[in-house]
């Protein structure tokens, strides 16, 4: 534990030193002047900028100060140029107060946090106007990033020419440990061995609500030590450090260590005397700590209860260079501190968006030395504190990598596609026909998976390329013949393989889908899951893609051919979830060269500038692929794979004006194919059928046809044209509501069919009547439009 003041300075240049001593004098200055633009930029927000709409702007005043001292001490007297740093949301305007400081942000953006065009509420590396090295928003979410982030970098680093980087750092409130993302994302096997990673959490024991009960750091710490990182705690300041030293001082540990939670937070809530009231107790030791206590005057004593280790730049830098000792695994460091520190709100368990008021500003303004009427002043120049900043900036500043293209990607493979096959089946097919036919692309495809490679058939893949680890492993099922999958680990594979955790495959596939804007290399990662479990890791991939991370994620197998494990394994909501995902184009290719087309253009979006990613539903249904009818003319072939980029095409004329149109997405096709043949064969209804490979492309084309949106509008009149207008039927292995908009093209009369309940275990013979998606039933509804 680290306890006392650091008298020894970091030795890289730039550092704040005085001879051979830690500069500490100007360190608070600094720290002092950084806690008065956090909290001054979050009072701009709410008390002096107009808000017509009279909608609370918010800010957290509480949250910034308690990382006040970390954030001092790691920006102006640790952090490295190459050093990554994912900043715990609630503190951004700490971040920018830095930022500021260090002369990365102009004066006039300090007036607007939380404005339109402005500082966002959370640190954003796509559209904040400072540098940020990581977006953080949902909390749990930024202390992994930097963990996927760490992986991602030494992944691009060993493949292409890339510098080796420097610390991944998070630094994290206690609460975010509530999450259990955090817990997903430590016990992976990988993460133990990523020297790199360190973790800093900011103890301040509250949450929003409340203080955290009880006490909870021992069995935090016991869980990081089992999972093989190194853990650091950072305690005391100087002034307690010396009354433990004391007659007494003993007690008084003891009694603040068993103390919980909650008894230390009121505390900080008394004055002198009901400190001393309460802070002897009741238990052992209790005389000697009153006589202790009493050789201290009240201001003396006050101090020393808010006397933690991680409001102490000494005890902070001290515990970061015990971290910086140990290269073999992660870093996690416990930083003791207090929400609110210095502020009138300190330790009140209701201070989370708490906002001081003016007489309140005024008072902390003459504490830390500030100008109420001069907020944003800068230390003036020549001062040892400008200095700093000045050693600071220089020593952090990050040179913009060159940016290499993403290598061209052909349109086609040049696979004859026959027989009965289902799109997941040709999802391995096409990695090989990738590797043979366009070796460049395919040596930038990353592939991972959280323990589902071979089931989502990825195993020929990593045949040819290996597994990436860090390290080679011995693979002792080499010379096993029933073996069809080769697990050959060694840090040149291209496959990332995960444990059982949907949301850890997301955050490192957003990881590396960032490389083309951190390292200037792009990668073509794309993950497979099983797509019921989309929703399980939608967050944290949403997440990836807001913060500039392109990839391509595949939900396989989709609907309901899963049946026959039940019902928890049918997706419903995911086609509706790709489409309302920004940033993402969802796809539900039915046949392979359909799939082969989508994806080699999903491919081409990746790792640019405005470029985006894609979400891919496969099925495992076997579907004849002679139905697709892939024209054999190449002007013809080349309309039909516009149309198929551009989210659906015709795929059977009516023979005469047709009465009817069906619309169907993915393996529904076959479906469809056979309700029109009964409809004409049978009734004589001339019935058109529609493949549509993305209904959100679709949707985005109407969005453009009305004025709302980008998009290509013209497809609407190429697959629904209005000298065919008839009623139609929509058909889809997911909820119905995905093709909701359809009707609205042309006015037509609409039915839409798809599943909207949970299932059970079956064929899909007896699941698609049971939720109304077989050619019977899908006729039925034609009729009925009729």
């Amino acid at each position: 534990m680290i306890g006392e003041t650091a008298d020894t300075p970091r030795a890289e240049a730039g550092t704040p030193v005085k001879g051979d001593v830690l500069d500490l004098d100007a360190l608070e200055a600094i720290q002092a002047r950084v806690l008065w633009l956090a909290t001054a930029i979050v009072d701009h927000a709410n008390r002096v900028r107009a808000t017509p709409s009279g909608i609370k702007v918010g800010g957290h005043q509480a949250s910034s100060a308690s990382v006040v001292t970390l954030m001092t001490a790691l920006w102006f007297a640790h952090l490295q140029g190459p050093d990554r740093i994912s900043v715990k949301p609630h503190a951004s305007p700490v971040l920018h107060a830095i930022n500021y400081l260090l002369g990365e942000l102009d004066a006039s953006f300090l007036e607007r946090l939380r404005d339109f065009g402005g500082l966002q509420s959370y640190p954003s590396r796509t559209k904040d106007p400072d540098p940020v090295d990581y977006s953080t928003g949902s909390v749990g979410i930024g202390a992994t990033q930097v963990i996927w982030g760490a992986i991602a970098h030494r992944y691009v680093a060993g493949h292409f020419d890339v510098p080796r980087g420097g610390r991944q750092i998070a630094l994290l409130g206690d609460a975010e440990l509530d999450e259990g993302a955090v817990w997903e994302a430590i016990c992976d096997p990988a993460v133990a061995k990523l020297g790199e990673v360190l973790w800093i959490v900011d103890l301040n024991r509250q949450s929003l609500d409340r203080v955290v009960p009880d006490i909870a750091v021992g069995r935090l710490l016991a869980m990081f030590e089992a999972a093989g990182w190194q853990t650091v705690t950072v305690k005391y300041g100087p002034r307690f450090a010396a009354l433990f030293e004391r007659d007494g001082g003993a007690a008084l540990r003891r009694r603040i260590d068993e103390m919980p939670n909650e008894e230390y937070q009121r505390l900080l809530r008394t004055d002198a005397a009901e400190l001393r009231r309460r802070l002897p107790g009741s238990g052992r030791g209790r005389r000697s700590l009153e006589r202790l206590l009493g050789e201290l005057a009240d201001v003396e004593l006050r101090a020393a209860i808010r006397d933690l280790g991680g409001h102490d730049l000494g005890s902070v830098l001290a515990g970061l260079r015990e971290c910086d000792a140990v290269a073999d695994r992660p870093s996690v460091m416990f930083a003791y501190t207090i929400k609110g520190w210095r502020l009138p709100i300190e330790g009140h368990p209701a201070n989370h968006s708490a906002l001081l008021n003016a007489a309140q500003l005024a008072e902390l303004a003459a504490k830390l030395g500030a100008d109420p009427d001069d907020a944003w002043a800068r230390f003036d120049a020549g001062s040892r504190e400008a200095l700093i900043c000045a050693a600071a900036a220089e020593r952090l500043r990050q040179a913009r990598p060159a940016r290499r293209e993403p290598p061209a990607l052909p349109v086609e493979l040049g696979r004859e596609h026959s027989g009965r096959a289902s799109t997941q089946q040709e999802l391995g097919r096409l990695f090989a026909d990738l590797y043979r036919e366009a070796p460049e692309a395919a040596a930038r495809v990353v592939t991972v998976s959280p323990d589902v490679a071979s089931s989502t058939n990825l195993g020929g893949w990593i045949n040819r390329v290996g597994v990436w680890s860090l390290g080679e492993r011995i693979d002792w099922f080499a010379d096993d013949t029933n073996t069809l999958v080769h697990w050959r680990e060694t840090d040149h594979g291209q496959h990332v393989e995960l444990g059982i955790a949907e949301v850890n495959l997301v955050g490192l596939l957003g990881e590396l889908g960032a490389t083309w804007s951190r390292d200037g290399q792009p990668l073509l990662p794309v993950g497979t899951i099983y797509d019921p479990f989309l929703m399980r890791c939608f967050e944290p991939w949403a997440f990836g893609i807001y913060a500039g991370g392109q990839s391509i994620l595949i939900g396989t197998p989709s609907g309901v051919t899963l049946g026959p494990e039940g019902g928890a394994h049918q997706s419903i909501v995911t086609p509706s979830a790709g489409i309302e995902q920004p940033g993402c184009v969802a796809w539900e290719p039915a046949f392979a060269q359909d799939l082969e087309w989508t994806f080699l253009h999903a491919l081409s979006r990746l790792g640019r500038v405005g470029g985006d990613s894609a979400y891919f539903r496969l099925s495992t249904r076997p579907i004849d692929q002679s139905l697709a009818a892939v024209p054999d003319h190449p002007p013809d072939r080349e309309r039909r794979r516009r149309d198929v980029l551009a989210g659906g095409y015709r795929l059977r004329e009516a023979r005469a004006r047709p009465r009817l149109a069906i619309c169907a997405v993915g393996a529904m096709v076959a479906e469809a194919l056979t309700a029109a043949d009964e409809l004409e064969g049978e009734g004589g209804i001339p019935t058109e059928v529609l493949c549509l490979t993305s209904p959100d492309l679709l949707f985005r084309a109407l969005r453009a046809r009305r004025g709302l949106g980008g998009g290509d509008a013209t497809v609407l009149d190429r697959i629904l044209p209005a000298d065919r207008s008839a009623p139609l039927v929509g058909v889809i292995d997911g909820h119905p509501h995905t093709l909701g908009f359809l009707g609205s093209v042309r006015g037509d009369p609409a039915a839409y069919l798809g599943v909207t309940e949970f299932g059970q275990s079956g064929d899909i013979a007896e699941l698609y009547p049971h939720h109304g998606i077989d050619a019977e039933t899908i006729a039925g509804a034609a009729l009925d439009l009729l």
